[in-house]
């Protein structure tokens, strides 16, 4: 995994500000901006985009991944998720799982209490290393 070094973060910060300002939110009025940081150096973004069925709402979590898959795959390393105000925001559980399936081994997050890996935000989590880990083991 590459070194993420404090400019690194800072543009995925920006990077992520920018998004939430393309947020569509008319419901919430509550905007979500997301950047990460690919293995092979792209950066990925998102936002939220709400619909006035409130279930088919996509988070900005969601358009991230779009972003990733539609821009050639890879794997996350760095991620940083920010309020409207631009302050960090922490992705919930759903959105973690997501991000999940999509990290590399150790994918750092910036949260409200500082830089943590995925495993720790999401501790023995399922996903698509346990699905191979079967697999190779039948």
């Amino acid at each position: 995994m590459p070194t993420i070094t404090p400019e690194i973060w800072d543009e995925l910060h920006d990077r992520a500000r920018e998004a939430m300002t393309r947020a569509y939110v008319p419901y919430s009025r509550f905007p979500v901006g997301v950047a990460a940081l690919v293995d092979d150096g792209r950066i990925v973004t998102g936002a939220n985009i709400e619909n006035a069925s409130y279930g088919v709402g996509l988070c900005a979590e969601c358009s991230l991944v779009s972003d990733l898959i539609m821009s050639g795959g890879g794997s996350l390393v760095a991620f940083v998720c920010v309020d409207g105000d631009g302050g960090t925001l922490m992705p919930c559980g759903r959105c973690r799982q997501l991000l999940f399936e999509h990290s590399a081994d150790g994918m750092l997050l910036k949260t409200l209490s500082g830089i943590r890996t995925i495993d720790e935000v999401l501790p023995d989590a399922f996903g698509p290393r346990t699905l191979r880990a079967y697999q190779d083991s039948h």
